[in-house]
């Protein structure tokens, strides 16, 4: 880290001095990192710095290198700070107090709470029913907070997986039938009535955890306009293995959209009915992405095969 950005968090904390604590994690593709910083003489013991640098040369785990998916990349990036800079603090769904964003040529830092001092320093790779509920309950609480709002200045659809952002995996996509009705997928989700901003990201993996089983989200790269159930059904199937996203697929809508219309203050049915008959288009839409992605991925299952068979169908 250059020493200007040192100063800026100096400045930004109040601390006399820092020390790199830990890198958490490597930013994808080499795109920078999120490393926890120890302050002296400041009000708080630690920050969490995200930053980012533009590589010299790409490398993606999964080969899907190029110009296409390095501007999507920098978009991301820009999205995120205009998220923390705009609209985060309008959140009723706990997540990070963002302290400062500055920006120096190709380097972008954002200085946010350590959620882990804050009380949410668990992760977890998978979940009892209880935790399952916490988190489909932050979703509802972030979709209230933004439903109806225009996403300037971040994604205009939302999800790191929209069509239109996905040429490449699209022409990939061996799925012939899955391939032709793909348009018709994204339009039948991106004309719905009632629009919110989605995460875009909301894997079990950008979810802390507290000892009390409060729950705060993390990472708003893709954070954009859309149907919040294409962030209901992405966060199930990063969680729950095929059977129990059946299963339990009805007791998943009808706990998150009690607690949507808790959030709101008022039960909004015609919101439910419209959304309820979403969360499968929802999870075909990135069915369709994962295909042409990695079409070995362990979320390719019979069931999102038949969900999206369904889907299909019914267009």
């Amino acid at each position: 880290m250059n020493e200007h950005f040192k100063s800026l968090i100096l400045q930004h904390t109040g601390a006399s001095s820092l020390t790199e604590k830990e890198v958490i994690q490597e930013l994808w593709s080499g795109y920078g990192k999120i490393i926890r910083l120890d302050l002296k003489n400041a009000d708080i013991q630690t920050v969490v710095v995200k930053h980012v640098q533009l590589p010299q040369h790409n490398s993606h785990p999964r080969g899907w290198n190029g110009d296409i998916g390095h501007q999507r990349k920098l978009k991301s990036y820009e999205v995120e700070t205009t998220w923390y800079q705009t609209y985060s603090k309008n959140s009723a769904a706990r997540l990070p107090q963002c302290l400062a964003v500055e920006t120096a040529g190709d380097e972008v830092l954002m200085i946010l709470e350590d959620l882990d001092g804050a009380g949410f320093p668990l992760r977890k790779r998978t979940l009892a029913w209880e935790g399952i509920t916490a988190c489909l309950a932050w979703l509802a609480q972030f979709h209230a907070s933004y439903l109806g709002k225009a996403p300037a200045g971040l994604w205009k659809v939302g999800t790191y997986w929209h069509l239109a952002t996905r040429p490449q995996e699209l022409a990939a996509l061996t799925d012939q039938k899955l391939r032709e009705a793909a348009s018709a997928i994204d339009e039948k989700l991106n004309r719905c009535t009632y629009k919110t901003f989605v995460h875009g990201d909301s894997k079990l993996a950008n979810f802390c955890f507290g000892r009390d089983g409060q729950v705060a989200g993390v990472d708003f790269q893709y954070v954009g306009g859309g149907c919040g159930m294409k962030d209901v059904a992405y966060f199930v199937g990063s969680c729950l293995n095929e059977r129990e996203c059946e299963r339990l697929e009805t007791q998943i809508l009808d706990t998150y959209f009690e607690h949507l219309h808790t959030a709101l203050g008022e039960e909004n049915t015609t919101l439910e009915e419209e959304w309820r008959a979403l969360y499968r288009v929802a999870w075909a839409d990135f069915h369709r992405f994962l295909k042409g992605w990695s079409p070995g991925h362990w979320k390719i299952n019979s069931y999102s095969e038949r969900v999206t068979a369904q889907v299909i169908d019914r267009l």
